[in-house]
């Protein structure tokens, strides 16, 4: 298993942060593993549920079939439903610090499965655990306060 997170403050009020986290299909643009994202269905807000995705685990690229579930504006959740890894459960918490500042915290949970797992031993897994975590957190704080 790969399991982790990473916290950050972000100079940006909570319902900034969590519209920029909920939109799932611009979260290429910032988000530093995840390399492609398609939409397969929305729920009545709008926003994804289902979605294609293929993200840089470093040593391959790997395909999932997520489903995400929102809380508005403190977390955001996503399982994986179909894909190249056992299991994967993501989230992001989010938490109103008050003066228009949020602390975010990206954690995974990844069983990458025998094959991949093979691939993942040793010093490589600490690259990979460090790129997919600190990727998606720091890219939201960049993101977040440059609006």
């Amino acid at each position: 298993m790969i399991t982790g997170d990473r916290s950050v403050e972000i100079d940006a009020p909570i319902d900034r942060c969590f519209t920029i986290a909920a939109d799932i299909e611009g979260a290429p643009k910032w988000q530093g593993s995840l390399k492609d994202v398609e939409v397969l269905s929305k729920d009545f807000d709008g926003r994804a549920e289902l979605v294609e995705t293929a993200s840089d685990a470093k040593v391959k690229t790997v395909k999932t079939r997520l489903r995400f579930s929102y809380e508005e504006p403190t977390r955001i959740d996503w399982v994986q439903e179909k894909g190249d890894v056992k299991s994967l459960h993501g989230w992001w918490d989010l938490e109103d610090l008050g003066d228009g500042r949020t602390r975010a915290t990206y954690a995974l949970e990844v069983d990458p499965g025998r094959m991949l797992g093979m691939l993942l031993r040793g010093p490589v897994e600490g690259q990979v655990k460090a790129f997919l975590l600190g990727g998606a957190a720091e890219g939201l704080k960049r993101e977040a306060e440059s609006q």
